[in-house]
């Protein structure tokens, strides 16, 4: 009878040396795997954590520059998904009347000045228009200079248009 199994043949031994190479291989990407999972986990963490920081620090600012209470920050975070200075403030425009904020109008509030006024109005009293003045210069050119008479006429009549 003749044998085929030849169990002096190490091919056999051969696939489990390499089996345990390939075991062990797989082992280490598990673990190198796990290590980035990790990794990545704590980087997240981190990046959430700054973009929290920034948006609250975007809100306070502008909440502290039209002079809200900054309590009002958790309300305006829990509302906006994209923080930015002009969501904040379009956000105070149309919810402000929740924390007691009133929008400061548009226009500004001009306040006259009435010394100024006083001192303009009194500087231009007695002022001659222009086109009235034209007139006077064309009188005092078409004078001839030969009679007094026509000279205090021509003044009288300026100083009656002036009155």
């Amino acid at each position: 009878m003749s044998n085929n199994n030849n169990w002096d043949n190490d091919d056999d031994l051969d696939f489990l040396e390499a089996s345990n190479d390939q075991t062990d291989g797989i082992k280490d990407l598990r673990k190198a795997k796990r290590a980035d999972e990790k990794r990545i986990k704590e980087l997240t963490e981190r990046l959430e954590k700054f973009e929290r920081q920034e948006r609250e620090g975007t809100v306070a600012k502008v909440l502290e520059s039209k002079g809200v209470n900054s309590k009002a920050a958790r309300l305006i975070l829990k509302d906006l998904d994209d923080v930015n200075e002009e969501a904040v403030s379009n956000w105070l425009r149309d919810n402000g009347d929740l924390i007691g904020y009133q929008p400061e109008s548009q226009e500004p509030v001009v306040q006259p000045n009435v010394r100024e006024f006083s001192r303009q109005d009194g500087a231009t009293q007695f002022a001659a228009t222009p086109d009235v003045s034209d007139e006077y210069v064309d009188m005092l050119q078409n004078y001839n200079g030969n009679s007094e008479e026509e000279l205090l006429s021509i003044i009288q009549s300026i100083s009656n248009k002036m009155q």
